[in-house]
C-alpha cells in the first residue's frame, strides 16, 4: 500500500463543533420563532448558493432575514450566523502534530461569513499545505470536483492521500474516487486511524 502523503480534512464536526440547533434558536429568539421554525425556513437552496459562493457576506445576510421575515444589521448579523461554533480542542494538537510530516489539506463545505469567522480562530490552517472552501472554489462536497483540486495543491495522486469527514456520503465520494475515506467520529478514534496509517 502506498505510502500516506497529504491528510485531508473536514472542518465542521472535525476541526470544530457546529450546534445547529443552537443556532437556529438563537436566530429564532431574534425573529419571533422557534429553532424547529427557524430550521424549516433555512432549508433549501439557500445553503448550497452560500456554499458554492453564489452568496456574499451580505447576500447571506438578506437572504436568512428574507427567510426569517426580521431585519439585523450585518453588525448583530454576522457574530449571531457564527453564534454555534466551538473549536475542537482534543483534535487540534493532533492536527498540529502533523505539520511537516504530511501534507495537510482542508476541505470543507462552508460559506463566507463562516470562512471568515473562522479562520483567526483557528491559527493551524495558516500551515495546511491547501485550505479548499466551497465557497472560495465554486464546488461543493460531494462533488468530485472539489477532491480533485484539494488533491491537485497538497500535489498527491488519490491513493496517497487519506480523508476524515464526519459525513458517510462525502467519505464514500471520497473513496470512490481512489481516497482512502475515514468517518470521523472522535479524536480518540482519529488518533487510532492515523496509526494504522503509519501517521
Amino acid at each position: 500500500m502506498a505510502l500516506v502523503k497529504a491528510v485531508l480534512l473536514d472542518l465542521g464536526n472535525v476541526l470544530v463543533f457546529h450546534d445547529n440547533a443552537r443556532l437556529f434558536t438563537r436566530l429564532g429568539a431574534r425573529a419571533g420563532l422557534t429553532g424547529p421554525e427557524v430550521a424549516q425556513r433555512l432549508t433549501g437552496a439557500g445553503w448550497t448558493d452560500a456554499n458554492r459562493g453564489l452568496l456574499d457576506a451580505e447576500g447571506i445576510r438578506q437572504d436568512v432575514c428574507r427567510a426569517l421575515g426580521v431585519e439585523l444589521p450585518m453588525a448583530e448579523f454576522a457574530p449571531l450566523w457564527s453564534s454555534h461554533f466551538t473549536l475542537h480542542d482534543a483534535v487540534l494538537p493532533r492536527v498540529e502534530g502533523l505539520v511537516g510530516r504530511v501534507k495537510l489539506g482542508l476541505v470543507s463545505n462552508t460559506n463566507a461569513l463562516h470562512a471568515a469567522y473562522l479562520r483567526p480562530r483557528l491559527p493551524v490552517l495558516q500551515r495546511f499545505d491547501a485550505v479548499v472552501m466551497s465557497c472560495e472554489v465554486g464546488h461543493v462536497k460531494p462533488e468530485p470536483d472539489i477532491f480533485r483540486l484539494a488533491l491537485e495543491r497538497v500535489g498527491c495522486a488519490p491513493g496517497e492521500a487519506a480523508f476524515f469527514d464526519d459525513l458517510q456520503e462525502f467519505v464514500d465520494t471520497a473513496s470512490a474516487l481512489g481516497l482512502r475515506g475515514h468517518l470521523f467520529t472522535t479524536a480518540d478514534a482519529f488518533d487510532a486511524q492515523l496509526k494504522e496509517l503509519g501517521l
